[in-house]
């Protein structure tokens, strides 16, 4: 079988954040709210991911509040899909260039495909299409940037909307004290325990942005389908300080609330691995989507973060972090 050069792009680690592309892809033109964690998200993506780009943007935050009015904050290709076929929508896209590539009808750069999907986009009303793009092998990079809750229609409820929060459709009150009672997917395990075919898993975080830009570089350095888990504080949707954006985000790790690591053909590395775990009441006391929950119900997550902190602490493999260059 003939095989062909289709040119795929290999991306650098950036060292450090000074050493991080000078060039935006993201640009101002957009109408997030203040201190949008998904916002700061995409910017991250698109200077990691560079021009020869083209972004899948399923129905959610981040279409709407970047699409208004026919003015988009792009500076790369991006495309619009329904919530339920953003993998769809990027297997054409792949499959066609790849046509294109084997035709001689193209000869630059095969582009870095990102599907940029909420968390309904991606594990509940896009899983279906996620799953089937991750099946066939497609060279894409697929990201669930969650920010934990059905946002842009109200702030409902979610798959990964933690336990105790209070949405639009979990509210609390006297029958239900504590207001969603279920603990949330976990969307990594999704995709690593039933797609053979992915050979490389990562989580992120928007207060650790060189982690982030490293960690979608290499996602998009794979030849295949990868996957990465981007957890987005939304000032909206937990109700606190625009101002604290990355400080929630900060105490997502150190609590355990959020795990950053990496997966890579069977072995899990992490990193920022905190020396002493804070209580996660520490990290629910900044949002008002806790604050009517009581010491039992606060005690129901910590054993639940317990249970996950023992499972980082039996792996124990802690992945490097860039070395900056020596000055001359």
């Amino acid at each position: 079988m003939q095989t062909f050069d289709y040119k795929k792009q290999i991306l650098e680690p950036i060292k450090s954040l000074r050493g991080a592309p000078r060039e935006e892809m993201y640009v101002p033109g957009h109408r997030t709210c203040a201190g949008c964690g998904p916002a700061l998200n995409y910017r991250l993506v698109a200077k990691a991911a560079g021009k020869h780009t083209i972004f899948i943007g399923p129905t959610g935050c981040m279409y709407v509040a970047n699409s208004s009015y026919l003015c988009t904050p792009y500076a790369v290709s991006w495309i619009h899909s329904q919530i339920t076929n953003g993998g769809a929508v990027a297997s054409g896209i792949e499959a066609a260039y790849k046509t294109l590539i084997r035709r001689g009808k193209y000869d630059g750069p095969f582009p870095n495909v990102i599907v940029m999907a909420g968390d309904g986009g991606s594990v509940d009303i896009g899983l279906q299409a996620m799953s089937a793009l991750m099946y066939r092998a497609h060279d894409v990079l697929f990201i669930c940037y969650d920010n934990e809750a059905y946002a842009n229609t109200g702030i409902q409820t979610s798959p990964t909307t933690p336990y105790g929060a209070n949405t639009t459709f979990t509210p609390p009150g006297k029958a239900i004290p504590e207001g969603k009672t279920l603990f949330p997917k976990d969307p990594p395990q999704l995709v690593i325990g039933g797609h053979p075919a992915v050979k490389y898993v990562a989580t992120t975080c928007v207060a650790y942005p060189l982690d982030l830009m490293n960690k979608v570089r290499k996602a998009l350095n794979v030849d295949g389908p990868t996957f990465l888990h981007m957890l987005c504080p939304c000032p909206k949707g937990w109700k606190f300080e625009e101002k604290l954006t990355l400080e929630i985000g900060r105490w997502a790790v150190e609590t355990g609330m959020w795990t950053l690591y990496e997966w890579e053909n069977g072995e899990y590395k992490y990193s920022h691995i905190p020396k002493k775990y804070q209580p996660v009441s520490e990290y629910m006391k900044y949002q008002g989507r806790f604050s009517h929950l009581k010491q039992e119900h606060i005690a129901k997550m910590q054993a639940f973060v317990d249970e996950k902190i023992q499972r980082v602490k039996a792996i124990a493999v802690e992945a490097p972090l860039p070395t900056p260059k020596a000055k001359a």
